[in-house]
């Protein structure tokens, strides 16, 4: 099964208000666990950063001038998302900005039914508990020494992780069929090719029967052999 986890950061908090997208992070999952595909893309917002969004992912208007607009990539987000599910923390803020960029350059909205949100499965699962990402990140034991400030992408990589505790841990997502098992580096994962053997046989021989009944016949059939002496 494939999956994205998603994030953005923003110059605001309302897009409705004139903010935008600035930075757009995805990580695939395939059977709950991160394949090692991404997508990354800072984007240029077409207006100045505040300072305090400054503060929050430090993405500033210089290092953004360069940077392509929302209309120069929107194809390429589409197309990485396809029609998967969207896995995403505080879901309604990210479709709310993703939807607003897209209906700016003639492209349809993302539908809500196909989003995952796992601020409402942790607050659901853990009541009264903190349940931003931080919080999850100390309560499942996810390394997030990394992340000074907020970034999509590394947000991405850490809510997988997140995620995959919140459905139950490592369990959901096992392949034993294909030895798939979690790999060194941002969760990436290796398919182990084991080749296929046909069952083994069973059965006695005829040697073998013939010498079991022999044996019976000779101890009878009410005794139990254990550990080198009849029992019975």
């Amino acid at each position: 099964m494939r999956e994205i986890v998603l994030d953005t950061e923003t110059t605001g908090f309302d897009p409705n208000k004139g903010d935008r997208i600035v930075e757009v992070g995805c990580v695939e999952l395939m059977n709950h666990l991160p394949t090692g595909r991404e997508l990354h893309i800072y984007i240029n917002p077409e207006r100045d950063v505040p300072l305090e969004a400054q503060k929050v992912h430090g993405l500033t208007d210089e290092f953004l001038a360069d940077k392509p607009v929302f209309a120069d990539i929107a194809d390429d987000i589409i197309a990485f998302l396809e029609d998967s599910p969207l896995i995403a923390h505080n879901a309604t803020f990210d479709m709310r900005f993703l939807n607003a960029e897209f209906e700016k350059v003639g492209r349809p909205r993302l539908d809500s039914a196909r989003v995952i949100d796992t601020l409402k499965i942790a607050q659901a699962k853990f009541p009264g508990a903190p349940a931003n990402l931080d919080a999850l990140c100390r309560r499942f034991n996810v390394d997030a020494s990394a992340r000074e400030k907020h970034g999509a992408l590394i947000d991405s990589y850490l809510l997988a992780e997140v995620y995959l505790e919140l459905i139950g841990g490592r369990a959901p997502g096992l392949d034993f069929g294909q030895g798939q098992t979690r790999g060194a580096g941002r969760g990436a994962t290796v398919a182990i090719e084991r080749p296929f053997r046909e069952p083994r046989p069973h059965a006695p021989s005829p040697a073998e029967d013939e010498a079991h009944r022999a044996f019976l016949a000779q101890n009878g059939s009410s005794w139990l052999w254990y550990g080198g002496e009849k029992t019975g």
